[in-house]
């Protein structure tokens, strides 16, 4: 066991890790990648909304623009007393880097930086900017993060050409996952309102239990589409049911009911929110639906950059990745309406959120040489 890495990567992790970001904390680990992209001749740009920091670093003024995303907020570290090792204490043991956001995603912002000066030593005169868009509010509400900073860029006119957001789509090994788009996300709250009484006098309560149940069963099974080349079929997940008083002999006058809906590229949240009131109102219920629109569905297509960091990957990890939208959103889905080409490529995402969070050292220091080798395939001058 060691804690200190002579490795560029490893050692700036560590140095993120130390830092105990609770979404939405930056608690300067902004500051410090911000310094090192200094040196290199970037210009850093502090974007303050609200609780959350975010930090626009560009290069270079012309196109095409090849943003680095990802966010430097971590989830709480829960029972500490879960933890082998104090969380924001980063620890390398048997080849593991152990710390809160070591995984999600410190050790990609690392690697980033570290890939990024590589590149600009080795190619100075490289084509076009280089930029990083980094936020501390990815982990929370996701209000004043990436989705401001990309407004501001958007009434500006400054736009991203391609983006690699660190999030960690690999899964059984560095590069073997590469997620080219995701699902769209929209989730209701949902209020049927009854009367209350006594159960043994049915004539005079309306049951919202009993009026909700089959309006719910008929959005559960509902086929909504068949997917397509990219995406599943549409999922429609009851997530939580609450309603009576407690009691056995009274019926309630109140149902609400949570649920959410991944959607791919056939359907609009438009027609999501159509076909959904349309059913609760055949069924006649008196409801409220509020509805919250996470995230529109996005698609990278075979292009510059999927084929960019496809290529990287083959050189360096020596496995030919496999492109994915699965998962849950992420804030690419601020970045692709733009008409950016996005992907996702970080490290494996089976310790996330978890205590004992961890990251192979030696996966870090290849996640490096590939984001180095993307930018090599995308921005050097081939004269």
């Amino acid at each position: 066991m060691m804690n200190k890495h002579s490795n560029s990567t490893i050692s700036l992790a560590q140095a993120l890790i130390e830092r105990p970001s609770v979404t939405p904390e930056d608690f300067g680990c902004q500051q410090l990648m911000a310094e090192r992209l200094a040196k290199l001749g970037f210009n850093n740009e502090t974007m303050v909304f609200e609780d959350t920091t975010n930090l626009w670093s560009r290069k270079g003024i012309s196109g095409p623009v090849f943003c680095f995303a990802g966010h430097t907020d971590v989830v709480p570290a829960g029972n500490l007393e879960s933890w082998n090792t104090p969380p924001f204490e980063p620890v390398i043991a048997d080849g593991m880097l152990y710390g809160r956001g070591a995984a999600d995603m410190k050790g990609s912002l690392a690697a980033m930086i570290v890939a990024t000066e590589r590149f600009v030593s080795d190619y100075p005169n490289h084509k076009g900017s280089i930029a990083f868009l980094v936020t501390s509010d990815e982990e929370g509400p996701f209000i004043n993060g990436t989705t401001r900073v990309i407004d501001t860029l958007e009434a500006r006119n400054e736009k991203i050409t391609y983006c690699i957001v660190g999030e960690p789509s690999s899964t059984n090994r560095l590069g073997d996952v590469v997620k080219n788009g995701r699902r769209g996300s929209i989730s209701g709250e949902l209020h049927i309102h009854g009367k209350q009484g006594h159960v043994a006098y049915p004539d005079h309560v309306i049951n919202p239990i009993h009026m909700a149940m089959p309006a719910l069963t008929e959005l559960s099974q509902m086929h909504w589409d068949n997917g397509n080349d990219y995406f599943p079929p549409t999922s429609f997940q009851l997530s939580n049911i609450q309603s009576g008083t407690g009691a056995t002999n009274v019926v309630p006058g109140h149902l609400t009911a949570l649920f959410n809906l991944r959607y791919s590229t056939e359907l609009t949240a438009k027609m999501i929110v159509n076909k959904v009131e349309a059913i609760l109102a055949e069924h006649q219920l008196n409801f409220e639906l509020n509805w919250v629109f996470n995230g529109q569905p996005f698609i990278t297509e075979p292009s510059t950059l999927v084929d960019s960091v496809v290529h990287a990957i083959k050189t360096c990890c020596h496995i030919n990745t496999e492109l994915s939208t699965s998962g849950g959103t992420s804030d690419g889905r601020f970045i692709a309406p733009t008409g950016a080409q996005v992907i996702e490529l970080g490290p494996c995402n089976a310790t996330i959120h978890q205590v004992n969070e961890c990251v192979a050292v030696n996966d870090l220091i290849l996640l490096t040489d590939v984001y180095y080798q993307t930018l090599v395939n995308v921005l050097a001058d081939p004269a």
